[in-house]
């Protein structure tokens, strides 16, 4: 590519950007509400408690106040609880679940589990201090009817206005899904636990 092929190329970039940053500098300015979100995180594949926690980190970095409730979660400690509980007058962390439903292997106990953690979450959303409020693995308690999607629903609505919301698990149930603001559907390309590497610190807990 001669120096006139390499300019020409850079000019047909340069109006190519042009055209886009209109396009969406349009979207900006029209974008013109502020108000609480909900943020549905779901999936087969890994990083949506990830994500979760990247934005309690963002939210952390802009002085909001944040609550955390595992459902599922809890039997085991992990880096992303460890973490937190570093700063106990900015994020309350509630881990509540007994672990995996294939280990504790109890339904009856696993709803009463559920159902203390949406309690807990209830407070949280009635609290205009808690200007985020991550229910991590909600979607499995919602899954397996541990919780009735209707009663959550109403509960998320009847939220503070300001206050966000984000929501983790794989197969987030449509109703759900119908009322979020942002969904986000994680799939498998590759997984290390598929060629036989071991869950580690740092990276999966």
């Amino acid at each position: 590519m001669n120096q006139d092929d390499i300019e020409a190329l850079n000019e047909r970039h340069r109006q190519r950007m042009e055209r886009k940053k209109a396009v969406i500098d349009a979207k900006i300015a029209a974008a013109d509400k502020q108000i609480g979100i909900i943020i549905v995180n779901t999936g087969n594949g890994k990083g949506k408690s990830s994500s979760a926690f990247g934005m309690v980190m963002r939210a952390l970095g802009h002085g909001m106040k944040v609550g955390v409730v595992q459902f599922i979660k809890g039997a085991m400690s992990t880096g992303e609880e460890k973490f937190l509980r570093r700063f106990p007058e900015e994020v309350s962390f509630h881990a509540m679940g007994e672990g995996y439903t294939w280990e504790t292997q109890d339904r009856e106990r696993d709803i009463a589990k559920a159902s203390e953690a949406w309690e807990q979450a209830r407070r949280f959303l009635n609290d205009p201090s808690y200007s985020m409020v991550v229910l991590d693995e909600l979607n499995i308690a919602l899954k397996y009817r541990y919780l009735d999607v209707h009663t959550v629903i109403a509960d998320l609505l009847d939220r503070p206005v300001m206050q966000h919301v984000v929501v983790t698990g794989r197969a987030a149930p449509p109703e759900l899904v119908a009322v979020a603001d942002t969904v986000t559907e994680m799939n498998v390309v590759k997984h290390a636990f598929k060629a036989g590497i071991v869950a580690q610190a740092g990276t999966e807990w």
